[in-house]
């Protein structure tokens, strides 16, 4: 037999390695992925791994540097704030809610989202030019205004913070699910799906759907990151989580006052906010350029 004939066909890799393999490429956003697992872990075990209460106040420790400044305790490594709290507990707490925040945000408007795209693709006339209209409606405003409308209305606190960055979001995830299905719906599978007998909902469910939620997935990741910035905006105007709640937002929006004499109460969570953006934009990216075809070529 020739060698063409006994050669072992070499082994093809599988979906899941080919994209971690592309992925993995992309340093930044390897960098940041461990970062962001990372702050999750810290987030989840916030209640172990900080040293303190988040809202326990050391009236005899009120603005007290980091622990290697002059005056700073190792027992506060980040310091105290104006009533003497511990900013490193704060902190930890406060990644504990961000990510809470950024889970049910993303999950809102991704479902709903999804949601009205399909029924817009799928249905068209009438139904597909209202729900756009509307989108395109709530695209006028920018986005920060829009929620700062919709909790003026709805009125401050977490819950309907978190509620008006959803709303803000939901444009995002219709638009791109509307595009991905009416490029779907125009592929010969589907047309096959058809003249087998299956129906719009199943169509739309079991067809159409899971062929779009590579874009969604990097808008997901990017929305993640709007959320947390959004949620910390609302929190710092004063519209979104309310004191003694440890949330990154909530933090700056006290802390103002010490720009200058207590710069430690302004910079880490500041730093928080910014780091955890980043990553998540850079994950984002690297997920974009991993799960396009073309750019992976």
């Amino acid at each position: 037999m020739s060698d063409a004939i006994l050669a072992v066909p070499e082994k093809i890799p599988s979906r899941a390695v080919e994209l971690w393999k592309s992925f993995a490429r992309n340093r930044a956003a390897l960098v940041s992925s461990v970062v962001l697992v990372v702050l999750v872990l810290l987030a989840i075990c916030a209640s172990v791994v900080a040293p303190h209460d988040p809202i326990e106040q050391f009236r005899k420790d009120i603005l007290l540097p980091p622990a290697w400044l002059e005056g700073g305790k190792v027992a506060f490594p980040l310091g105290t704030d104006d009533i003497g709290r511990d900013i490193l507990s704060r902190l930890l707490h406060g990644a504990q809610l961000s990510i809470l925040i950024g889970i049910i945000v993303v999950t809102i408007s991704l479902v709903v989202g999804c949601a009205l795209g399909l029924v817009a693709a799928f249905f068209g006339g009438l139904i597909d030019t209202a729900i756009m209209r509307v989108m395109d409606i709530l695209l006028v405003f920018p986005g920060l205004v829009l929620a700062v409308v919709v909790v003026a209305v709805v009125g401050p606190g977490l819950f309907n913070a978190m509620l008006a960055v959803a709303i803000v979001m939901m444009p995002s995830f219709t638009r791109l699910t509307r595009a991905s299905a009416l490029r779907e719906l125009s592929r010969e599978y589907v047309s096959a799906s058809r003249s087998a007998g299956a129906g719009r909902f199943h169509l739309m469910v079991r067809t159409v759907f899971p062929n779009c939620v590579a874009p969604l997935i990097i808008q997901a990741t990017l929305g993640f990151a709007n959320a947390i910035l959004d949620a910390a905006a609302l929190g710092f105007l004063g519209l979104g989580a309310q004191p003694p709640t440890p949330e990154w937002g909530t933090m700056l929006s006290g802390s103002l006052a010490y720009l200058q004499s207590a710069w430690w109460m302004v910079t880490f969570p500041g730093a928080c906010i910014l780091v955890t953006v980043i990553c998540f934009n850079l994950v984002g990216d690297g997920l974009r350029d991993a799960l396009d075809p073309k750019l992976r070529r």
